[in-house]
């Protein structure tokens, strides 16, 4: 009779941003503005690299990769959002729920494998430039985003199984603006320990090695740079690595505060503001961040808009 009753619960509803009315237009509007300018950021940074050859090199590979996971994390979170703002109903179905949150979880585990590699692409560049050509290849890069790739799709795929296991018959009302783990969690009527369990210890062991992956790199690309007491060199070494220093900082303080340091069950809803930085701000800054410090993107883009005009 409670397998019954469980499943009922085919649909549910997403509280979003606000429920203020006044709200939800100009949030709509702003929102909109902000998806459409990080699609056409982060697909005009892919397009750029790929029709490049001066681009076909192992720091724009990552780069492409994470603009395009950027691009995917927002498509997975925005659009339902937007709809969301002018709907009364503001509905979403189980197995749309599903397909959201795993492709969230995926976009977002995969990022921070990137991210890592990325590090690793600027330790090597920096304190092992001479031999930089031979340890990062094409080849390895391709592998270390293949192991990125297939990281976000195990992790996710891990969570999603666990979720199946669980019925919803008490509430339908998820109280967040998509389907993210810790509030489906909280409105389920099973026993969720082993899924608060499998969260934390696998978010713990994710976040501590891409973020020990790059604390330590960069801790050695400073050493390098103060060894060298060459102003010209530092500056160097800064415009080269400072946007994907910028980009880590930006992405892992709303995730640390949110994924490692709750520690039970009985801890607070995830804060909306700190999901909204990383799933709709973050991909929305990353292209401007890498392009507009980026001499190489800019010369690119100067060479294909001049392209056109001619």
């Amino acid at each position: 009779m409670e397998k019954e009753n469980a499943t009922l619960v085919t649909e549910f509803v997403l509280t979003g941003l606000t429920q203020q009315p006044e709200w939800k237009i100009p949030l709509f509007l702003a929102f909109l503005v902000i998806y459409l300018v990080t699609i056409v950021g982060n697909l005009g940074l892919i397009t750029l690299i790929c029709n490049d050859p001066h681009l076909h090199i192992p720091m724009y590979l990552f780069l492409g990769n994470l603009a395009l996971t950027d691009a995917w994390l927002s498509s997975t979170v925005t659009p339902n959002m937007l709809v969301n703002f002018l709907s009364q109903s503001q509905m979403i179905s189980l197995s749309a729920c599903m397909i959201q949150f795993f492709s969230f979880t995926f976009s977002l585990t995969t990022e921070s494998f990137i991210l890592a590699a990325m590090a690793y692409d600027r330790y090597v560049a920096i304190c092992k430039p001479l031999l930089y050509p031979v340890i990062v290849t094409n080849e390895l890069c391709i592998w270390l985003l293949v192991l990125s790739f297939q990281g976000g799709f195990l992790h996710a795929m891990i969570h999603e199984g666990l979720l199946f296991r669980l019925t919803f018959c008490d509430s339908n009302i998820i109280d967040h603006f998509y389907c993210d783990i810790i509030p489906l969690l909280k409105i389920s009527c099973t026993d969720t320990s082993i899924n608060y369990l499998v969260l934390y210890v696998l978010a713990a062991v994710i976040q501590a090695f891409t973020i020990v992956t790059v604390i330590v790199t960069y801790t050695s690309i400073l050493y390098t740079i103060l060894k060298k007491k060459s102003l010209k060199g530092i500056r160097k070494a800064f415009s080269t690595c400072g946007a994907h220093l910028l980009s880590v900082s930006l992405y892992y303080g709303p995730l640390l505060f949110m994924y490692v340091l709750p520690a039970s069950p009985q801890t607070t809803d995830p804060d909306k503001a700190d999901s909204l930085f990383y799933t709709v701000i973050i991909p929305f800054l990353n292209p401007l961040i890498y392009s507009l410090r980026n001499k190489q993107v800019i010369d690119s883009l100067k060479k294909t808009l001049k392209g056109k005009g001619a």
